[in-house]
Parts: structure tokens; sequence; C-alpha cells
């Protein structure tokens, strides 16, 4: 492998704008952008919305929201502008137009004239005799009479690229080495469609060469038409960029490749994001996903899982990518995202767990959240786990729970009753509720009635939260606030009252 680096390196990030970003084209982006850093080069966001028929209305939106959500941030764009510009294609189309109409000038592309119903019967043809199907090249030989005979009918035509029928089509892959590829296997693709809009084969090779794009870096899916991309460089005259096919992402169990189709349940049960937004609403962060990302096809080094993007930017270079199909471990993820929330600043995770509350459907007051964000901090993986862990801090209408939960094992509801009404006095009569006084007090109260200390604070824990698991109790009391806390447990006494 070797990367020439005599020209600035620039590299693009090319989606589509057909719906939400895929977790798939957001490590294509990824990569494209930390190997611009690397080298202190420029990264290119240019929307490719030649597809006018599934172009979705706010997918751009979704593009660079998600990408600034993520932190990749673009040198040259849109809503940033720079000196190649435009970065849509579709307000590129004049360019386009004029290339294919000099392709056809010099020979090297021709005007095809076939109807859809003569492809359609081609088709079928070809299915009948077990054929690969493809295009046949009718129209590249067409006289200047039939052209002029379908031109006077009006006919609406394609201009199709005249791929070499002989030989073969090397490409120089960075990750994977030269692939070359028999010409005659290769298909003479539309350039232009007869609505003057460019298929992505042209669009992206002219607007590489104009943007100055030093190095490709795509999904290993373009493979097959990399020799049409090298030919077209070829015809032009242009010097083809340095190229890269990434590896796939496979699914978590490492049978296929990651898509949306894939997006429903693994074998445990367990649903699978495909979709960027999908990652935010299950609750992780972005510089959780970014490093899990990394890790999906690119080696860190010194056996770590866990770096910043700074140190990332440091190291990053192909030669530490495995062409290779990656797995996707959501387990993986997981954890990372613990690592990440256990690091974070508390006041920060308040921030973020306030809509993921409110989303649940509790009215937050940030500053309790603030109290309640480190005592949540260790105990979840990920930000949609927190409402499970911690709603009983903003609950609308305590209710306690069902008398049996109130009841530690080796306890009857007339000791229970006995010790929340004691611990209730204790708890009262407190100099203050810091949660080192309240815990000295109790355990003494435990020792004093004769229950071990998970007998009494069991009970109370299900006394002020209604949860048998919970933050530590004492700290999550402190929050709540004396009068809460107290109010909580009379609403545990009553019912224990009630049930006697």
């Amino acid at each position: 492998m070797s990367e020439n680096h005599e020209v600035p390196v620039r590299v693009r990030f090319a989606p589509s704008p057909t719906g939400p970003m895929h977790i798939g084209g957001v490590r294509t982006a990824l990569f494209n952008w930390l190997f611009a850093r690397h080298h202190g080069g420029a990264f290119i966001l240019r929307i490719e919305d030649t597809d006018q028929k599934r172009y979705a209305a706010d997918a751009i939106h979704l593009i660079t929201e998600g990408l600034r959500w993520l932190g990749i941030d673009w040198d040259e764009g849109p809503e940033v502008g720079g000196e190649y510009g435009p970065y849509i294609q579709s307000e590129r189309i004049d360019l386009y137009q004029q290339w294919a109409d000099w392709l056809v000038e010099h020979d090297l592309a021709y005007r095809c004239y076939c109807t859809p119903e003569r492809l359609a019967a081609l088709r079928e043809e070809q299915r009948a005799r077990k054929q690969d199907p493809g295009y046949d090249r009718h129209c590249r030989t067409l006289t200047p009479e039939q052209r002029a005979e379908y031109e006077a009918e009006g006919r609406e035509h394609v201009i199709r690229f005249k791929m070499p029928v002989d030989g073969t089509t090397t490409v120089h892959d960075l990750l994977r080495g030269d692939i070359t590829f028999d010409n005659h296997q290769l298909q003479d693709l539309v350039l232009l469609k007869s609505d003057g809009f460019p298929t992505y084969h042209l669009a992206n090779v002219v607007d590489d060469h104009f943007m100055q794009i030093s190095h490709i870096m795509r999904a290993e899916e373009w493979i097959p038409s990399a020799p049409v991309h090298r030919n077209l460089y070829d015809a032009f005259g242009w010097e083809m960029p340095q190229i890269a096919h990434l590896p796939v992402i496979l699914n978590p169990s490492g049978r296929g490749k990651l898509s949306k189709r894939s997006a429903g349940f693994t074998e445990g049960g367990r649903k699978v994001p495909v979709l960027l937004y999908e990652f935010q609403e299950a609750g992780y962060v972005p510089e959780a996903i970014i490093n899990f990302l990394t890790n999906v096809g690119w080696s860190f080094g010194d056996d770590r899982e866990v770096f910043t993007v700074a140190e990332t930017i440091e190291r990053f270079d192909l030669g530490r990518v495995n062409p290779a199909g990656s797995s996707f471990p959501l387990e993986k993820l997981d954890w990372l995202n613990g690592v990440y929330l256990r690091e974070m600043d508390p006041n920060r995770l308040a921030v973020l767990l306030k809509p993921v509350f409110e989303q649940a459907g509790y009215e937050v007051n940030l500053e309790m959240l603030r109290q309640a964000a480190p005592l949540l901090q260790p105990r979840i993986k990920t930000l949609s786990e927190a409402p499970a862990m911690g709603a009983f801090f903003f609950v609308d209408e305590f209710a306690p729970p069902p008398v049996e939960e109130l009841i530690p094992k080796k306890m009857d509801a007339a000791a229970v009753l006995q010790a929340l009404e004691r611990a209730r006095d204790v708890l009262a009569g407190l100099p203050d509720f810091t949660a080192a006084t309240q815990e000295a007090a109790l355990r003494a109260l435990a020792e004093e009635l004769g229950l071990s200390a998970g007998q009494l604070f069991g009970a109370l824990r299900a006394a002020t939260t209604a949860q048998r698991v919970s933050p530590p109790l004492f700290e999550s009391m402190e929050v709540l606030g004396r009068a809460e806390s107290l109010r909580r447990i009379d609403l545990s006494i009553g019912a224990l009252a009630t049930a006697g």
C-alpha cells in the first residue's frame, strides 16, 4: 500500500439525500474526516441529489445535523461554502451536461434512443436465455442517418459511455492492491439520463475532478463501478484520485451486511439500530459512537479500545484499516457508552438526561436532576436507561408500592410498620439531612431494632422510591429532601396500617 500525499489531501463525503443516515454512511464520513484531519487536509461535504425520484425533502437537514451532533465538521460544503461550489449536485447540472456532450463529440460516448419497452423486452429475452442482464449496445453503432431519424421523431435519449470491449481494466485500491476487471463483462452505463440529470458515475467523476479530490474512500459495494470510473478518467484525460474501498459492516452476528433491512431483533432479542437517529434515541452519546465506529475496521493499536478523537487523528492512516468485513458488536458499544457516561461531567449528563426524562413523560426540575445525575451515572450504560432507574425523583404523584413489596425477607407487615415509624421519627429529628448523617443514625436504629441494615434500608428504599433497585438510598433521600422523603414514608406507613 502506498499513499501519495504530494498533492494536498482533499477528501469528500457524498451522501444521497434519500432519508436518514445509515450507520455505514456515518462510518464512511468518519474515516474520510479522520484521514483529512490526520494529514492536515480538507474534508468536503457534497450532496449527491441527482436521483430526484428518491429525494427526501428533510434528508439534507438530517445529514448536516447528524454530522454536527457527532462533531464531524466540514471545510467546504452546504452551509459553509467554498471555492469549488456549489456542493449540491442538482445545482451543477450544466457542468455534467457539458462534459457528457464533450464525450459524445469525441466519440467516447453515444446517445441511446432505446425505449423502455425495448429495454424491457431485451431483459426478458436475456432472462429466457439465462444470460446476464445488460444493455446490448444497440445504439453504439447507429448510423448518422438513424440518429437523425430518431431526433426528427423527437425520441428521448440518454447518453451512454463507450466502455472498451476488449482487454482488461486495472484499478489500484489502497487497501486491496490491484483489482483487474475483464472489459467484455462491463456495461455501457448511462451517464446522462433523459431528464438531463447525470447518473452517479458521471457526476462523481466530474465533481471529484473539479473539486480536486485527492483520495476517495467509499464503501466496498462500489468496487464494481471502479473500472467504469477508471475508464471515464482516462477518457477525459484526467488523473484519477487514489481510491480505497472500505470494508463492509456486518450484522452483530457477523453474518451478512448491516443494512436497513437489519433493523429488527438479533438472536438475543435485541433491536438492532442501523440509522443514526436510532442510536441517538437509544441513548448513545457522540463520543462513544465515534470511538466505536473507529474500531469497526480500523485498529488504534496498543490493544486499546478507548481513545479520544485527538488520539485517533494522530494515528489515523489507511495502513491500520482491515479490508475484511467487520462485525457490529452492540455489546461493545454499550460498554463504551457506559465508559463515556461515567467519565462525563455530571452537569453535562444532567442536560443530556433532561429531554430523555421528558420524553418518558416526566416534568423535570433541572436542579434536582443535576443532583441526581451523579447517582445515576455509574448505573447506566445508555441515557435511555435513566428513567427506569431514576423516575422516582420526578413522579407527579408518588404512590407507594404494593404492601408485599414493602416487606423484606424474614420480616412481616407489623415489623416493617414499626421499623418505618421509628425510622421516620429518627429522620425527622436529624440536625441535617445529609446522606452521611442519615446513614449513621439509621444503622444505629437497625441495631436497636434487631434488624440487619439490609432489612431496614430495603424497607426504606421501597417506601421512598417504590423500587427494589435504585441509586444509593441515603443520597437519593438527600436529593428528594427531608419533607418529600418523610411524606413518602408516611404514605407507606398508611398503606401498611390499612393492610394490617
